[in-house]
C-alpha cells in the first residue's frame, strides 16, 4: 500500500493551527467525499479521515502538521499527483492564515500540482440512478 508523509512546520500556535485544519478538512470532505473525524487533545488534536481507497491522519500541534495517510493500489498509481495537491492545499490554507512556508519539507518551493480531482473520484453512486 502507498504511503504519503507530509510534514509542515508554522508558527500559528494551536488555536489558529485548529481553524486551518478545519478548514482543510472541510475541503477534503466537499471535494474529495472523504469522511472526517476531530480528535481534540490538550497539547494537539488529530483529524482522521477515510474514503474508499484512502485513509489516515493530520496531527495539528502548535507548531507543525504531520499528515499520514495510506492509499489503496487504485490510487497508489496517483500518489504523486495526490500527494501534490495535499501539500498544494495545505500550503495554500497556511498561507491565506499568514504563515511564511520557510519550513516546508525538503525544502521543496510550490510546484504547481495537476488537479487530483481526476486522480481520485468521487465514491460510487449507490442510489442505483444512471449518471
Amino acid at each position: 500500500m502507498p504511503t504519503l508523509k507530509i510534514h509542515r512546520e508554522h508558527t500559528l500556535g494551536l488555536p489558529k493551527a485548529r481553524k486551518v485544519a478545519a478548514a482543510w478538512a472541510e475541503k477534503v470532505e466537499h471535494r474529495f467525499g472523504m469522511q472526517c473525524t476531530v480528535v481534540r487533545g490538550q497539547t494537539s488534536d488529530t483529524v482522521e479521515f477515510t474514503r474508499s481507497g484512502v485513509d489516515g491522519h493530520l496531527v495539528v500541534a502548535p507548531d507543525h502538521f504531520d499528515l499520514d495517510a495510506r492509499l489503496g493500489v487504485l490510487l497508489g498509481v496517483f500518489s504523486r499527483t495526490i500527494e501534490s495537491e495535499i501539500e498544494k492545499e495545505l500550503d495554500d490554507l497556511l498561507d491565506e492564515g499568514g504563515q511564511a512556508q520557510a519550513g516546508k519539507a525538503g525544502g521543496r518551493a510550490k510546484a504547481a500540482a495537476k488537479p487530483v480531482a481526476a486522480a481520485m473520484p468521487k465514491p460510487a453512486n449507490r442510489g442505483g440512478g444512471r449518471r
